[in-house]
């Protein structure tokens, strides 16, 4: 039995999303070149950019934060038609000097604490519908946080798991975003480095806060 074009394409495409898992890390748009990072280091014929991005998460949505980790955008770049296997279990953080660095994270674990400077929440309730008790001037309306909701929720971690560097063997160059746990303020950073120890071997990028 012959398959026409239209059938042949959708089994392509079935084809290319079984090898390619929904919500997979996809990673960001490389930019130019590594001189357009904040600092780069060669390892062999590899190039590594980075550029330190504090609590933002930078995606295509716009950006979203962290109170719970760090973000680095990395670049990697190679000769043509080179492909390297990544991860971003490739790579540590070492701020203000310390002894132990701290090891990058799995986007998921960083999607559980994100937020969405742009997203505003509902009004809980008119304000027509609200009434004094005891005449003491009090509100019905609670006062605890808002809840964020399931979907926007699942939005979020997708745009984090997106902009996560891609995993695998890839074709440069790549571009993602690497996270690190660290709740504490930026401005009480003083040194940054990016280690990476993989496959094109090893080095260090200094960042600046």
């Amino acid at each position: 039995m012959r398959l026409g074009i239209s059938s042949l394409l959708a089994f392509l495409a079935v084809c290319l999303r079984a090898q390619t898992p929904e919500g997979q890390a996809q990673g960001i748009e490389p930019r130019a070149g590594p001189s357009d990072y904040q600092a780069q280091a060669k390892t062999g014929s590899i190039t590594i950019a980075a550029e330190f991005a504090g609590h933002a998460i930078p995606t295509l949505q716009g950006p979203l934060s962290t109170e719970n980790h760090v973000v680095v955008e990395i670049g990697m770049y190679g000769p043509p038609e080179m492909r390297l296997q990544l991860s971003f279990t490739d790579f540590t953080l070492r701020i203000n000097g310390a002894k132990k660095t701290i090891e990058a994270q799995h986007s998921e674990t960083v999607a559980q604490s994100v937020k969405d400077p742009n997203w505003v929440p509902p009004e809980k309730q008119d304000k027509s519908k609200s009434f004094n008790v005891g005449g003491g001037g009090e509100s019905t309306e609670s006062k605890g946080p808002v809840k964020v909701p399931l979907e926007v929720q699942r939005g979020m971690a997708q745009r984090v798991r997106k902009a996560s560097l891609a995993e695998g063997n890839r074709l440069l160059p790549q571009a993602g975003l690497l996270y690190f746990r660290y709740a504490g303020k930026v401005k009480a950073i003083h040194s940054i480095e990016l280690i990476y120890s993989g496959p094109a071997g090893n080095t260090t990028l200094a960042l600046a806060p």
